[in-house]
């Protein structure tokens, strides 16, 4: 039976137990069980609590569900280590500072997954504090990736990828600066959806007005993120940048193939490199979509100066959030934290301001290509998964990337439009790893972009990918 219920959908699990044909308690032993099995190989769940998972489960009461649509009814989930889950271990990813810290409180999102009937079973991997696009900490090393232990899950939300791809949870939360739901969805054949900033709660934070850091929903499909990301909406007061979601549930209309779509095709977005082999399988996607009736061209916005306009953006959050403990634990913190904030104290006003305007001009240039056109796709990643032990990559097919993150400026360009972006399984290498492409929206146009992917992720029938066992590379 534990099999049985690994291999269900979060979708199906939560009509189960809705009908009480199953008890949260079920499926918290098999989540318990599948993760002693496999947890070993990938080293994605190292902090566990399931014995408070259980506890809290004897209190769900269906009478407090906040919103039927977002209802989870006792399914257990993954929280990422970069969230607090009150009375667990907290260690932001795995940092030596914080590696004894137990949460006083839960952070936003984790707030509204309670409120709707979520059980958190485990923290999952991150990088520390989420510095960097591969999943490996000083606390609890390096998390593989379950097509080939021997190759890395991306990151910041490897260890979320890894759990669901094996099935040791059924959904598991994400954050996404850069990449870090996107990149690792796509290198471990799952779905993630970067939403745009505000729809889903972010906080306590120390920098809370930035557009650039979000939380989202990873799972196996796109139902089951559609399903988790009506959990995770709705307003917290003490984030300046969170409000209630613009529809009853973001499930509605997912069976319904959409109108006549009109999309736009880019493998590259003219300020990068894309692997040969990752730009077919995206220019076969878009023929997918030309055969769901869709007007399909190659195009996107211009990204001139995306790369430029992100480091200096982004560098003034690494001073705000990280500053003071570069001052006093510098002896703890990993090159990749004490390169970026060192970077980013070199930037002056100027720059800074000057990097605002270009971004309000890149905006601007987004917003007129949604005039023409609904989608744009491009790819999750531009490289296959490479070795685990990499932390970055410097080099491929003869493009050197310069710094340690350009290797993800196919995503982190699309976050500095602010629009939601989510990563869909498109097809394998010739090494049979995962590809995944990347689907962006219209400003505020999660329901939609939902829709989209949905119908793609039909049409390209590749069905279910995952729960796979970890397979040695």
């Amino acid at each position: 039976m534990s099999q049985d219920l690994i291999a269900l959908s979060a979708v199906e699990a939560v009509g189960l137990l809705r009908r009480g044909d199953i008890t949260p308690l079920d499926l918290i032993d098999a989540a318990e069980a599948r993760t002693e099995t496999v947890d070993g190989a990938i080293n994605a769940l190292p902090i566990r609590c399931f014995d408070q998972a259980r506890e809290a489960a004897a209190l769900l009461d269906p009478a407090t569900a906040r919103r039927e649509a977002g209802w989870l009814a006792g399914l257990p989930i993954a929280v990422k280590d970069l969230s607090n889950v009150e009375g667990v271990r907290t260690t932001m990813g795995g940092s030596p500072i914080f590696k004894d810290r137990i949460a006083t409180g839960s952070s936003y999102e984790v707030r509204n997954l309670l409120a709707n009937g979520a059980l958190p079973v485990a923290k999952a991997t991150s990088p520390e504090f989420g510095f960097n696009a591969t999943t490996y900490s000083q606390l609890f090393g390096y998390t593989r990736n379950p097509w080939n232990t021997a190759l890395s899950t991306a990151g910041s939300s490897g260890g979320s990828a890894a759990a669901l791809a094996t099935g040791e949870v059924w959904l598991a939360t994400g954050s996404d600066l850069g990449a870090s739901i996107r990149a690792p969805a796509a290198f471990c054949g799952v779905v993630g959806l970067r939403p745009g900033p505000g729809l889903v709660p972010r906080g306590p934070a120390t920098y809370s007005s930035t557009l650039l850091p979000v939380n989202g929903p990873m799972a196996r499909s796109v139902a089951d993120v559609a399903l988790m990301l009506d959990a995770m909406v709705g307003h917290q007061p003490g984030d300046p940048l969170s409000f209630p979601p613009a529809v009853p549930s973001y499930q509605t209309g997912l069976d319904q193939d959409p109108a006549q779509l009109r999309v736009g095709v880019s493998t590259d977005l003219g300020i990068t490199h894309c692997d040969s082999e990752i730009a077919g399988l995206i220019r076969n996607a878009g023929r997918i979509f030309e055969g769901m009736g869709a007007a399909v061209d190659e195009g996107c916005p211009d990204f001139t100066g995306a790369i430029e306009i992100f480091h200096t953006i982004r560098g003034t959050g690494h001073i705000a959030g990280m500053g003071k403990l570069v001052e006093s634990h510098r002896d703890q913190l990993t090159p990749e934290i004490l390169w970026s904030v060192e970077t980013a104290r070199k930037h002056d006003a100027d720059a800074i301001a000057t990097a605002e305007r270009e971004r309000s001009a890149l905006y601007a240039r987004v917003a007129a290509f949604f005039e023409a056109y609904d989608l744009l796709i491009c790819p999750s990643t531009v490289v296959p998964p490479f070795p685990v032990d990499w932390t970055t990559v410097r080099e491929h097919e003869g493009h050197v990337f310069e710094r340690y993150i350009d290797w993800i400026a196919i995503t982190f360009a699309i976050t500095l439009t602010g629009c939601p972006a989510i990563s869909v399984p498109c097809g394998f290498t010739a090494e049979g790893m995962p590809v995944g492409v990347q689907m962006v929206g219209r400003p505020r146009g999660e329901h939609a972009l939902l829709k989209a992917a949905a119908a793609f992720e039909r049409a390209a029938a590749l069905g279910r990918l995952t729960p796979i066992d970890p397979r040695q590379g």
